[in-house]
This record gives structure tokens, C-alpha cells and sequence, in this order.
């Protein structure tokens, strides 16, 4: 999958990302020297001596970050890269506590409730835990998917690990035994993008996948109890009506229940409100872009950032005025960061080449009836030629007969 710019907000904490670095900074700050800065290409790389079956080194990636996210109190925070790498930093203050190796590269990553580990899914179905108490502590298998793995999360309580696949899958497994599967969340009928446990109805989980649906589930029991077709919320002029899209982010805001939905290579931001005493999910308004939108977070006491392909301001706040979300044109904080990435330009550059980030999910289709018809009309051509060979057809005076090597030699003496 390619590897968009994104955006990380736990508390007062704002990090952005592009290409092998990262920016972070305290929004309850203006100062120009709040900011930490970090650069993948000058982590610890470990020696490339082993090598594939063809005997030649392994691939040593780009460095290019896919995947980060802050524990649930905001003190830790972690990235995993092309490196097939796993980094782990201290926010209070900033700074890098280590740098271990994973066994592929990753697609998802998040902590546990009380941060005494972060998992990591990776392409190959796999889920590894390692310690963050011990930082350079060695990960262990926790459980394995027959597909590639999309997102990971981990219930409040810490009792439920939740896996979304490539095979249209949400399963829920035991954390204390990973190997055993409380339930399936089934009825996507595409790869499952993302999924995202409600933090304050922790039963509920919301799930977005390539089939253009957003989900609500009761998830401990693999009940789907809503589902949003985001299709239909599509206008008939929009440039891409009829492309496919999965959706890239789900963000929530406890403050006013509010979800924020961002699709895959659309500059449109859906918002819903939860409606958790009926189980369903409110269609309230879309934020429009000019731009592209990588990335979206909620900050609690703020509103919503939204991160855009904009060389001038590529960070936007926007707040609720009157009860319609919509962006706040000066904002310090905003603007300090967006000052900051225009002096360092080449962040967000590797970002906007980028094409769709799931293209290469979707199942592919094979319409091959035309060709078994085709093949089917020759062979009985072909059978038909045969039998004609065999059994030629009668004389105008009478029925045919089989002519032997025996009356072909008596006809020639009589002539």
C-alpha cells in the first residue's frame, strides 16, 4: 500500500508526518521552539547479513514512515517504516527510547490501554506485540491472519484485540489468548480498511472498508447493528461518482459524539454523529477541498485538523459554528506549523505523487464466460468434422457404403 503524509493529535500533542519524518509540537503553544523534529534515514539500521534464496541482501527499504500512533495518555509514541523498523519515543519530553526490528513490514499499529505493550499488524496476516516498559524488549507472535492485515485494535479494557483483514474479516480474539476468537464481524463485502473502537461506548465498534459502507457493531457478539451506504451521499456532478473509494481515517470526538470520515483520494470530509442510545449512525454535513486530504484528527478541546495537499497552508483547523463544521481561517497554531513545513518542503513532497492508497486490494474480477463459449463452439466443431470423416454421407442413389481395400483391388480388375 502507498504510504500517505498523516496526522497524529492525543491531547495537546500534534504530529505530522511525511516521506521518513516527523514534526511534533504542544498546540497549547505558539513559540517557534516547541517543535521536535525526527528523521528515519539516521536510525540505527541493523546489519543486512542475512539474504534471500537467491543468496542476494534483502531489501533494505526506504525509510519512508507507514504506520504511527500515540498510547492512549499520550506519554508514548510510535512509528513503524519501509526499514522494517519499530520506533518507540517519550513525549514528555520528546525523545527516542528505541529502535527494534520487525519481522515485515507493517500496515497498522496501536498501544494497549495501559501501555505496557504496542502491536503492530503487518502484510502477512501477523499481529507481534513488544514491551514498552522494556524498549528494547523482543516482540512475540500474538496471532496470525491467511491475509494481509489492514488495522488492529485493542478494547478499552484490554480484553479484546480486534484484526480487520483483506478478506473482508473483523475478528475479535481473547488478549489474554490471542489463539481463541470471541467472535467474527461479518458483512463487509470488501477488504475492511479501517475499524475503531468507541472509547466512551467501548461495546461499539465502527468499521469502513472498500465496499463504500460504514458499519456499527456490537462487536463482543459480532452483531452489525448499522450500516451507512457512503454512496448515496455522493452528488450526481461530483468528478469521481463512479470511482471506487475506501475510506482512509475514522476520527471521533467524545465532546459531541461526532465521527469524521476521510475517503481514500476524495478531498471530502463526511461527518456523522453517534447515536449510541439507538445504535446508529446521523449523517450531519461534508467538509469539501479544493485539495487533497491525507489526513484527519480530532483535538478534544480544539476541533478537527484536517491535513491537505497545500503547499501554503497544508494544516487547517475547523470548528463547529452554529452547528456546521467549517475551517477557522486564522488560527496561531495552524499557522505556526504550517510555516514550519513550508521551510521544510521536501516533508510533504514524496506525498503528492502518491496514487490511490488501496487500489490493489479490490478483488479482481475475471469475465471469462465469452472464452469457455468460444472454446465450447470449437470443440464441437471439431467433433462434428469427426464424425463426418467417419460416416460420409449417402450417394444421390443410395445409401453409402464403406469402401474396403478388398473391392477397391476387384473394382480396378474389372476395369
Amino acid at each position: 500500500m502507498a504510504s500517505f503524509a498523516g496526522l497524529a493529535v492525543c491531547g495537546q500533542a500534534l504530529v505530522v508526518r511525511g516521506g521518513s519524518r516527523f514534526l511534533a509540537t504542544c498546540t497549547a503553544s505558539s513559540d517557534d521552539d516547541s517543535f521536535f523534529t525526527y528523521d528515519c534515514s539516521s536510525a540505527e539500521k541493523k546489519s543486512q547479513e542475512n539474504k534471500g534464496e537467491d543468496r542476494r541482501p534483502v531489501d533494505k527499504g526506504s525509510d519512508t514512515i507507514l504506520a504511527s500512533a500515540f498510547s492512549t495518555s499520550g506519554s508514548y509514541f510510535a512509528l513503524t517504516d519501509d526499514s522494517k523498523r519499530l520506533i518507540l519515543f517519550r513525549t514528555k519530553p520528546w525523545q527516542c527510547l528505541s529502535v527494534r526490528t520487525v519481522v515485515r513490514r507493517c500496515t497498522a499499529l496501536t498501544f494497549t490501554a495501559s501501555e505496557e505493550k504496542v502491536l503492530v499488524a503487518d502484510k502477512s496476516g501477523d499481529v507481534y506485540s513488544f514491551p514498552v516498559l522494556e524498549p528494547h524488549g523482543c516482540g512475540r507472535l500474538e496471532l496470525g491472519h491467511l491475509s494481509m492485515l489492514l488495522d488492529v485494535a485493542v478494547s478499552p479494557d484490554d480484553r479484546y484485540i480486534l484484526t480487520a483483514d483483506r478478506d473482508e474479516k473483523i475478528r475479535v480474539s481473547w488478549a489474554m489468548a490471542p489463539h481463541s476468537i470471541a467472535s467474527f464481524c461479518l458483512g463487509h463485502t470488501e477488504f475492511v480498511s479501517r475499524i475503531f473502537v468507541v472509547p466512551d461506548h467501548p461495546q461499539l465498534l465502527l468499521s469502513a472498508s472498500g465496499d463504500c459502507t460504514l458499519r456499527l457493531w456490537e462487536y463482543r457478539h459480532g452483531r452489525e447493528l448499522h450500516c451507512c451506504h457512503l454512496t448515496s451521499l455522493q452528488e450526481p456532478a461530483e468528478p469521481w461518482g463512479d470511482k471506487r473509494f475506501a475510506v482512509s481515517r475514522i476520527a471521533y470526538w467524545g465532546r459531541e459524539s461526532c465521527v469524521a470520515l476521510l475517503c481514500d483520494s476524495i478531498p471530502v470530509v463526511y461527518i456523522f454523529r453517534l447515536d449510541a442510545p439507538r445504535q446508529q449512525l446521523v449523517y450531519r454535513q461534508r467538509l469539501s477541498f479544493q485539495q487533497r486530504v491525507w489526513d484527519v484528527a480530532f483535538e478534544e478541546c480544539r476541533g478537527l485538523w484536517v491535513l491537505r495537499q497545500c503547499r501554503e497552508a497544508p494544516l487547517v483547523l475547523c470548528r463547529p459554528v452554529d452547528g456546521h463544521w467549517q475551517p477557522i481561517p486564522e488560527d496561531a497554531v495552524a499557522e505556526k506549523v504550517c510555516a514550519r513545513l513550508r521551510g521544510d518542503g521536501a516533508m510533504l513532497e514524496g506525498s503528492a505523487g502518491v496514487g490511490d492508497g488501496f487500489s490493489g486490494l479490490y478483488k479482481a474480477t475475471f469475465d471469462n464466460v465469452a472464452a469457455y463459449l468460444e472454446k465450447k463452439e470449437e470443440r464441437l466443431q471439431q467433433q462434428l468434422h469427426k464424425k463426418r470423416r467417419q460416416n460420409p454421407a449417402p450417394e444421390p442413389g443410395g445409401q453409402a457404403t464403406r469402401v474396403t481395400s478388398g473391392d477397391a483391388a476387384a473394382r480396378s480388375c474389372l476395369s
